[in-house]
This record gives C-alpha cells, structure tokens and sequence, in this order.
C-alpha cells in the first residue's frame, strides 16, 4: 500500500482536516515534475528509439567533489537557496525561495502550502496537548479524592483533622495513617517533576515506596466534595423530580468506594485512548512530512528536507514530550491502583485487542446464504409444484400462518439493511462505533451482522417450507399440531437467545441492544443518548412486526391453532391493542423528545416531538380508516397522512440529513459530503419521498393487486417502509459524522465521580 493510502487509513477519522494535506502537497509536486520535463532538452529526453528517459537532472549537475568540505560547492549554494524563518510572536514557520523567476512560481506555492498546513498541524496539536494536560490535572484531582475515599472506607474511624496522620485508632492506639499506608502508597500523577526524572532513588525513598517525604492523602478533600456515582434508574429519576434532591453527600461506603473507582477507571481509559491517538497523530504528521520533503528533493535535485525536517524536530511537534510522559504516568497509575499491580492486566483493559476476522464466521456465512437461497428455491418449486396460487386454502395460509412467519422477514430484511450500512459505513470511514458508543473491540462488523440474519432467514424459511408441506385443503379436518407449533418455537429460541447470559452468539452486542430496549421502554426517564433514539426510530419502521407479535398472542392464546382459525379481527380487545401497538413507537420518540427539551432547552426538540405526534395522529386515523371504512375516516386519514409525510420527509432531509443547503459549497446538498458521487444524494432524496408515500396505499384504496393477497400488500409495505429506514440510516450517521469532524470530537464525556464544590459537573 502506498503511503497517501497508508496515511490516509491511519488517521482519527473527525481530526481528518487537522492532517497535513499530504495528497494536495502531492499535487503541487507534480505540477514541479511537469515544469522540470519540459524544461529538459530534447535530446536529452528521447532515444533513438523514441522512448522517454525518466534521468533525474541530478545526473547532469556539475560534480561537487567527494568531500563536502568545500564552501563553495554547488551543494552549498543550493542549501542556501531555501531558508525557513520563526515568526516570534505566534511561532509561524514561513519558507523563502531565492531560485530563478520561472522555477519560482511553483516552488513558492508548494512551500507557502507546506508552511500552512505544518503550522496548522502544529497548532492543533499545541491545542491538544494543552487540553490533555488540564484533563490529566483534572484526573489527579479525582485520584486525591479517590485515595482520601479509600483510606477512610478501609478505617471507617479516620477523622478529618489537619491531616490523616491526626487520628488515633481507638482498638491499637497506632495512627490511621501509618497502618494503611503499606497498602496504599499511592503515585501522585506529578511525582516525576518533584523528584526529577533521572534522579535514582535513595534507601530512604524506597522504604516510603518510592517517594521522598511520603505523605498520604489529606483526608480534608473530603469534606469539599461531592459524590456522583449514583447510576440513573427510572427510580433516581422519579426521586430527583418529586424530591428535587442533588448529588448525594459522601457516605463512605464499600459499594460507593467500588462505583467511585468504576468510574474512574472508565475515565482513565478514554483518557489514555485520546493519549494513544494523539501520539499517533504527531507521528503520522512527522512521517508524512518528512514522506512530502524527500519527495521534493527527488524531483528539484535539492537538499531542502535538511531544513525542513531540522525546522520539524526542533517545533513543538518534535520537542513536546508531555504526551508520552503522561502516557507513561497513565499506565503506571492505572495498573497500581485499578489493576492490583498486574501488568498485563492493566495493559489488557487499556489496549484491547481489536476483532479479528474469523474464517469460520466467513464459512458459515456462505453456508447460511446459499442454504436460505435453496430454500427459497424450494418453496417457489413446491408452490408452482401442487398450484397452491390456486388451492382453495390459499386465503387460509395467508390469514393465519403468513403473518406469523412475516414477523422473521421483517427482520432478517432489517438485519441484511443495516449490515449494508456497516459496509458503507466503513467505506466511507464513518466513525459508527464511537457515535454508538460501543466498546473497542466489541461492534459487529458487517459479516457478523448479515451472519445472524442469514441464520435467522434459514430456521424462518424451513419452517415455512414444512408448513407448505403439509395438504392446504379445506377439506382437511386436522393439521399437526407440531408443524403449526413451529412459527411460536422459532419466537421462543430467538427470545433465548437473545436474554442468554453465556459468552456466545456475541453477548456484549446483545447485551447492548437490551440495554437499549430498556431505555426506550422507559422512556422518558432514562437520559437520552444517539443510540436510544436511533433504536427508537428504528421502531418506528417496525409497526407491522408489533402488529404481528400481536397476532401471535391472539393466534395461540385465543385461537384454535389446529384448525388454522381465528375470530382476532372480530375482539374488541384485539382492536384496541391493534391501535396501541402501531403508536407506541412514535410514543416512545415523543416522550425522548419531551426528555432532550427539558434537558437542553433545545427548541428543535419540542418541533421533532410535534413532528411525531402528527404521525401519531395519521397512523390512528389510517388504522380507523382500515377498520370502519367511511367517506369521513378516509378524508381525515388522507388529511393527516399527507400532512405527517410533508414534515417527516422535509425533517429527513434537511434536519436529519443536513441536505437542500442552497448557499452550500455543493449546491442543493451541504459544504462536506462524504460520497463523491452527488448524484447519490439526490437519488436517496427522490427515494425517501417515493416510499414515504407508500405507508398512504390504505388511504388510495390499494388494498389487493393481482396474484397478490391484501395481508402480502400490506407486508410489502412494510418491507419497503424498512429499507427506507435502511437508507435514513446511512445518510444519519453521515451527518452526525460531519458534525463530530467540524467540532474534532472523538472522544465521548466520561462523567467523574467527585464533584468539588467550586466546579460541579465536571466530565472529561
């Protein structure tokens, strides 16, 4: 792989404009290139036999000698044709060219942009290294008030006084300090500038563990702190509102002590993870620096990265050392205090080993997808076969057993769609596991995900073939009662696996899912994250899979399975809940709404749960419409159907999507696009509109189509419904991709557990 691509890949996808701009210094380079060949002589350049000679014009120079021990050289003279000058007051670095005219226009291009894009590298990472360091004060901050916590846990009987050392153990007379100070000995994140770096130690110093004039933790910090480690529960929540009560006082607990330190090592790495990229970062910028002059000699034949590159170690980028220094203290400190002293351990929860692909998931991949397509085959074969199109149990078949197995098409079809945004996603260099919030090494790829639906699509089609199997008759008296039991065993396994608590079938995922469910079931009284809502609207395109779950409580519960019939349509309780189930998704999205405009007094919130009200409205005027027909109830469902799809696609595109800026760089679209294909853009818009009408074919009277039946319409819908969701999705995390680059946020706020009274809420 070439080093543009390499560079390219390695980079912290929303510091990206940060880089050096390698590929456009690349490009004026080139422009160079073309300048030297044309200046170079025709009989230089050809052969007989008329073939370009790629020489470098560095084999037609006069020879300066073997030695360099000559002033006058002509090397000399060429080092002192580029000169790079420190600006005092900002630390600018600027370039100047003392060539001839003509070589001078591209050479002083390539120079003024390299000198903006270094010192735009510089001060961003000046700008970075300083907020590191005020976040590491921050941290030592919590560290003095987590070992203070410690102390006073482990001796309950620790008084505050002037210090630890103050109070006397009422059982050993011995002080508190003293005796816990053996299984503390704490390393103050500072203790390298106080004893100095290179300094050994003394016998002294190590009997106190390490430390010169060892003291422990004033337990004083205590009384000016505030603890924050209660977790939010719709509990807290409710108490919060009705009591108004603030944080909590400090109540010296084992179990705070345990949430406390939880906290705090989840602060710790996040922190250390921002260290790594930022290392990463300065050395990539180096490197490609350095890639950019040597390029630049090649093609001029000059010494200029000498320089340069003396220029670049000697800036801050090259001299500032704080970065690896508190790399260093970080590692030492978490592995001492949230890692018992085991190294490896410490180093295993700081730099988790990424995914890696496994052939078998590959294996089993191929092997679910061509078995799903056999069994497709199959049941096409068989329907054509014994002319099922045409049996008169048809409308049988499709009013009891196809509902219960669309419930599975409708997701496997979800699951496929967003294993198609993963690829893209990816693709494009979408930061979708840090928008999510998953753990490193714990997001499912693309071939994970399209894994469980192709698994989930074999034991859904195979029972659908053994049902197809069986005589659809309605002659036929009985049925087996195994068969029909099939569609609710499937229901019953994926349920298991999906609340199984072993290591398997990727358990943090699932995990994460149900954390989610919870929060939307809950709503409003969890915090409202990205992966909250977005799984709500998710929900949203899912309305006919809550209409079949319910079916299925209908089916077996009220239902005479056996005989494949049902009076559902005919229940008055079937019909009520036929409404609920339909709004509940949009319910949940009000509520989160209502949640964010209390929290953030943002006003854009309280107008996206006005746009979900109104689809609440349309979606209870259609299904009345659907159930008690009516010139009246048709007029008010097309009414408020029309006037919810008018504000959720204007809301798709222009809020969600950040698109139809008509003063953009792009026109129509938005300043940054990730895809560069445009067209792309407009199509998905053209998309989104098209099936958002395709929820209005009750409203226009849409209700069967040839060789059609009205339940398979209405799953079509629904289908389409979810692969509009599908491409919503893509163009979502785009924009809140862009927006994590404009703002270079890649990293989420950890809340700290202490809160001192002068600075409440803090968070890094």
């Amino acid at each position: 792989m070439k080093f543009g691509k390499e560079f390219v890949s390695q980079m912290v996808p929303e510091w990206q404009e940060a880089y050096l701009d390698y590929n456009s210094l690349k490009a004026l380079l080139k422009d160079l290139l073309r300048f030297f060949q044309t200046r170079t002589p025709t009989a230089m350049a050809s052969t007989p036999n008329g073939s370009v000679l790629k020489r470098r014009a560095s084999l037609y120079r006069a020879f300066s000698g073997l030695t360099s021990r000559h002033r006058d050289s002509p090397r000399a003279k060429e080092d002192e044709e580029i000169l790079v000058s420190v600006d005092g007051e900002d630390g600018r670095y600027q370039t100047f060219v003392t060539v001839s005219d003509e070589e001078r226009g591209y050479e002083v291009k390539f120079f003024n942009k390299l000198d903006h894009e270094f010192n735009k590298v510089v001060r961003f990472y000046k700008k970075e290294v300083k907020e590191v360091v005020e976040e590491a004060d921050e941290l030592s901050r919590q560290m003095d008030a987590l070992i203070a916590l410690r102390l006073k846990v482990d001796n309950p009987m620790v008084d505050f006084g002037d210090g630890p050392n103050s109070a006397v153990h009422p059982i050993n007379g011995r002080r508190a300090g003293g005796q816990h100070m053996d299984v503390i000995e704490e390393v103050e994140m500072m203790e390298d500038e106080e004893r100095g770096e290179n300094e050994p130690k003394t016998r002294t110093q190590k009997a106190n563990g390490g430390i010169q004039g060892f003291k422990p933790p004033q337990l004083e910090i205590l009384e000016h702190v505030k603890i924050n480690v209660a977790p939010e529960t719709p509990v807290s929540t409710l108490k919060g509102i009705i009591l108004n009560s603030e944080k909590q006082e400090l109540s010296f607990s084992k179990k705070e002590l345990r949430k406390a330190e939880e906290q705090m090592k989840q602060a710790f790495n996040e922190f250390y993870q921002k260290l790594r990229l930022l290392k990463s970062y300065c050395f990539l910028n180096q490197l490609a620096f350095s890639k950019i002059m040597k390029k630049h000699d090649k093609i001029t034949s000059r010494n200029a990265s000498k320089v340069h590159l003396n220029m670049m170690e000697t800036s801050y980028l090259g001299t500032c050392d704080d970065v690896t220094r508190l790399i260093e203290r970080v590692e030492a400190t978490f592995i001492k205090h949230f890692a018992n002293g085991n190294h490896r351990k410490g180093m295993k929860t700081l730099r988790p080993t990424a995914r890696r692909e496994k052939h078998r998931s590959t294996f089993f991949l191929g092997l679910f997808s061509g078995c799903s397509i056999a069994l497709v085959v199959a049941i096409i074969v068989l329907i054509h076969a014994r002319g099922l199109l045409q049996s008169e149990g048809r409308s049988l078949y499709m009013e009891n057993i196809f509902p219960l197995y669309s419930l599975f098409g409708f997701l496997v079809l979800h699951m496929v769609v967003f294993s198609a945004n993963i690829y893209y996603w990816r693709r494009y260099r979408v930061n979708y596991s840090f928008i999510f919030g998953f753990k490193k090494g714990t997001e499912l790829g693309y071939r994970q995900s399209f894994l469980m639906s192709s698994g989930l699509a074999v034991l859904a089609l195979a029972g659908v073939l053994s049902n197809l199997d069986m005589e659809m008759d309605p002659s036929t008296q009985s049925f087996r009662a195994l068969t029909e039991l099939v569609p609710l065993g499937l229901v019953i396994v994926l349920v298991g696996i999906m609340l199984c608590p072993f290591n398997i079938v990727y358990r943090s995922s699932r995990f994460f899912l149900i954390q989610a469910v919870v929060h939307c079931v809950c709503a409003p009284l969890y915090k409202v994250t990205l992966p909250d809502f977005f799984f709500a609207d998710q929900l949203t395109s899912q309305v006919q899979a809550f209409r079949s779950l319910e079916f299925y409580v209908c089916y077996y519960g009220w239902g005479d399975f056996k005989k494949r019939s049902h009076n559902c349509l005919d229940s008055h309780v079937y019909k009520t809940f036929y409404f609920i189930v339909a709004i509940i998704p949009y319910w949940i999205r009000s509520l989160q709404c209502l949640r964010r405009l209390v929290e953030e007094k943002d006003g854009m919130q309280g107008l996206n749960g006005l746009k979900y009200f109104s689809t609440i409205v349309a979606v209870a005027m259609r299904t009345s419409f659907d159930m008690k027909k009516g010139m009246t109830w048709k007029i008010l469902a097309m009414t408020s159907s029309i006037v919810a799809t008018g504000v959720s696609t204007y809301w798709d595109i222009v809020i969600d999507w950040g698109l139809l800026r008509r003063n953009s760089e792009n026109r129509w679209l938005r300043d940054k696009l990730l895809i560069p294909n445009k067209s792309v853009y407009f199509v998905a818009m053209v998309l989104n509109v098209l099936l958002r009408l395709a929820w209005m074919q009750s409203v226009l009277g849409f209700r069967e189509a040839p060789f059609i039946h009205r339940t398979a319409l209405v799953a079509i819908v629904a289908c389409l419904e979810i692969i509009r969701r599908g491409i919503w999705n893509f163009f979502r995390l785009e924009n809140e991709h862009l927006n994590n680059v404009g703002k270079y946020r890649a990293f989420k706020s950890v809340p700290l557990p202490f809160n001192y009274y002068h600075d409440e809420g803090k968070s890094i």
